[in-house]
Formats: structure tokens, C-alpha cells, sequence
């Protein structure tokens, strides 16, 4: 089993928080994440994908296939974008890096898996001491 791993980055903004809540509860919960008037930072984001190499090609898929995919379903549409209104794959969540990263695995997987490939691992760096790992 081989595993092949994309890295890509973006900058957005977001806010951590809960509609029906008000903002005491939800700083009390979510602190200086859930700032009413936002907060950003430049993300970056690793997709793996895993199979066996091809007898034909040698790999188990084109990275430059890879890049595509992630470019045309994630990094175009999140890119200098408020992700809790921006961003329609992020429509009705919390967004925290735990939920994008399963919204992200969840946009990506149909793609990859008509490559021939598997979705193996998203891995998002929210800053340099915080990242999250998704497997699906």
C-alpha cells in the first residue's frame, strides 16, 4: 500500500459559534473563536490518498490529478472566503477545523475514488500548535 499526500494552503475567515446561543455562552464556550466580527487564519491543508501503484503508470495516481480535484472542489471555494457564509460545503456547521475537515473529506472522496484511489487522511494546520486529522 502506497500513500500519496498533497499539500495545499488557503487563507479564511470564520467565526466558531451557535445561532441560537448568545454571545456570552457562546465565548464561554468557543472564547475569542467566536468573535462576532470574525477571525481568519492561513490554513494548510494535506490530503493523502492511498492504493497500489499501477503496473502501467508506477503510481497510485496522478498527482497532478490530485492537485485538480483539491483546487477545483476545496481551495477555489474557500479560498479569501468567510467560511460560515461563503463557503456552501460548510452550510449549517459549526466551523471549527474538526467539522472542515470532514466537510472536506466528504467533497473530495467521489473524485478521488473515480481515480481508482482511496481517501486516506485530511490533516488541516489551523495554526502552527493546532491541526486535526480526519480518516472518514
Amino acid at each position: 500500500m502506497i500513500y500519496l499526500t498533497r499539500r495545499e494552503r488557503f487563507c479564511a475567515a470564520h467565526r466558531m459559534f451557535r445561532e441560537e446561543w448568545s454571545d456570552e455562552d457562546n465565548h464561554r464556550i468557543f472564547g475569542k473563536c467566536s468573535n462576532p466580527n470574525w477571525h481568519g487564519h492561513n490554513y494548510t491543508l494535506w490530503v493523502t490518498v492511498k492504493g497500489e501503484p499501477s503496473e502501467e503508470y508506477g503510481f497510485v495516481m496522478n498527482i497532478n490529478i490530485l492537485k485538480q480535484i483539491i483546487l477545483d472542489n476545496i481551495i477555489n471555494k474557500i479560498d479569501h472566503k468567510n467560511i460560515n457564509l461563503e463557503v456552501d460545503f460548510m452550510k449549517g456547521k459549526i466551523a471549527t477545523t474538526e467539522s472542515l475537515a470532514m466537510a472536506i473529506w466528504n467533497e473530495l472522496v467521489p473524485f478521488v475514488e473515480k481515480t481508482g484511489a482511496s481517501l486516506h487522511c485530511i490533516k488541516i494546520e489551523e495554526t502552527e500548535n493546532n491541526s486535526i486529522e480526519y480518516y472518514g
